[in-house]
């Protein structure tokens, strides 16, 4: 508002008089602090509250809204520039596998004995051929796009990761102890259960999902040499990590979602600490012979 008859020192600049005052407020502002509004001027200060006050939208699951998967197509990026390099290693006759599987695939022994546990994450990026990969990255980039909106990036990639870990940890813990897996399909199988469970929180159709996730089951269950176990460990904690991202009231949305994935954490400890004591138990007296 203006009065000429009225002249006051800016509140920020004491030196200066002026007629103007902040609309929101009614402190005095000189042209300098002035800031156009919809009805006559505002002072910094109310500028800057308004603003921050202003809620950005945000997903169902508190992440930002974004149009473009990165996440997935970094992920399918890695995977196929991984395979390159296994493909291009060559293949040891004796076992059958390429060097990279060997060293970095799932393979209980070596996590229990030798400590290798990088052997529980780094499987799920290797592959056992082009088409096992072309299967793996067709699903994530068909389903991929649709979670990674609904959660945002990084709330995406935890539970990509998750998936993964949890299909590493159930191969770990219910495998043959001198099996040498590999696949994406526990993050995978981790993503149409996370679909299935934020599509009923967001009340769409999920027929299709649920029909592709049981015949992949099933198949996984009747087809030679597949990690089901795999499967259904991603399947589970896929499904578990999305329960806990878009449940939550906003209100306590982050410190449920926190707790949450360390409950999640925590149990894959557990688990994993019980087949390695199995396993090196297993592994004693044998040792015993060398001693």
């Amino acid at each position: 508002m203006t009065d000429p008859q009225v002249m006051s020192p800016c509140y920020r600049h004491p030196g200066v008089l002026t007629g103007v005052h902040c609309a929101r407020c009614g402190r005095p502002i000189c042209t300098q602090c002035m800031i156009v509004a919809p009805v006559g001027f505002q002072c910094p200060e109310c500028v800057a509250t308004a603003t921050a006050a202003q809620r950005q939208p945000t997903t169902v699951a508190g992440g930002r809204i974004s149009e473009r998967p990165v996440i997935t197509y970094a992920l399918i990026g890695i995977s196929a520039v991984v395979y390159l390099v296994q493909a291009l290693s060559g293949t040891d006759r004796a076992t059958g596998l390429d060097p990279v599987s060997t060293n970095y695939g799932m393979w209980p022994i070596g996590i229990a004995a030798n400590g290798e546990w990088y052997r529980l994450m780094s499987a799920a990026f290797l592959h056992g051929g082009w088409l096992h990969l072309a299967f793996n990255m067709y699903v994530l980039y068909a389903l991929g796009p649709t979670l990674e909106k609904i959660l945002g990036h990084s709330r995406y990639l935890i539970l990509y990761l998750l998936a993964a870990l949890g299909g590493g940890v159930a191969s770990y813990a219910f495998s043959s102890m001198n099996t040498v897996s590999v696949g994406a399909s526990g993050a995978i199988f981790g993503l149409m259960g996370a679909l299935v469970v934020a599509g009923r929180r967001l009340r769409y159709d999920v027929t299709q999902v649920l029909v592709l996730l049981g015949i992949n089951v099933v198949i996984g269950f009747i087809s030679p040499g597949v990690d089901w176990r795999a499967h259904l460990g991603g399947l589970i904690t896929g499904a578990v990590v999305a329960a806990i991202f878009v449940f939550p009231a906003p209100k306590y949305r982050m410190l449920l979602q926190t707790l949450g994935i360390l409950a999640v954490l925590g149990v894959m400890v557990i688990i994993t600490m019980w087949r390695t004591a199995q396993i090196l138990d297993f592994l004693a007296p044998a040792a015993g012979l060398f001693t």
